[in-house]
């Protein structure tokens, strides 16, 4: 499955940060988890429920506690767990990802003009399968983007109601992720 069937399977991503999310998550119709959590003891499990409830497993690996911040952080996800791809804001975690065949999303932070050049100088260094734009909730930034590249665009941060997503869709985001877990069952 490449990106772009990815998101069409599942336009609002569940984004869990703790066992009961993650509970949760599997009650709804969300097809993609995005793991936020959990550490290098505890992530092959996670995944394992995530992948035995027959959905893709995301796992953030900047938020996987005793992971370095080195490439060797995704060789280790990739032989110790199911998962389907990584979350990074680091470019080469990214990078590293996609070479081992998982999706690789770069998460951004688009606070300013600077971080906009910056993530438009990652997209075209570092090739990411998807890009998950920080906070989602602003559509002059999606719009932006989404003219400079058609790789994929999940709008993620801040949103808060089914009126932020239909904004996010509508400046071109190609999927939402939340933790707001009322909103992944709209």
């Amino acid at each position: 499955m490449r990106a772009m069937e990815l998101l069409e399977s599942s336009p609002v991503i569940a984004a869990v940060k703790d066992e009961n999310g993650l509970k949760r998550s599997f009650e709804s119709e969300c097809q993609v988890v995005f793991i936020l959590y959990g550490n290098i003891c505890s992530i092959e499990g996670i995944v394992r429920q995530v992948k035995e409830q027959g959905k893709t497993a995301i796992v953030h690996a900047d938020l996987t506690a005793g992971l370095s911040q080195k490439e060797v952080a995704v060789d280790f996800i990739r032989q110790n767990t199911q998962a389907d791809g990584i979350i990074s804001t680091k470019p080469l975690l990214v990078k590293r990802a996609v070479e081992l065949g998982l999706f690789g999303i770069q998460r951004t932070f688009i606070i300013d003009s600077m971080a906009m050049n910056t993530t438009k100088k990652q997209i075209d260094a570092f090739r990411p399968d998807l890009i998950e734009v920080m906070p989602g909730i602003m559509p002059k930034v999606l719009k932006e983007i989404r003219a400079y590249t058609k790789i994929p665009i999940i709008a993620g941060g801040l949103i808060s109601d089914k009126k932020d997503i239909m904004a996010a869709f509508n400046a071109g985001a190609d999927a939402i992720s939340t933790t707001k877990e009322e909103l992944w069952f709209v």
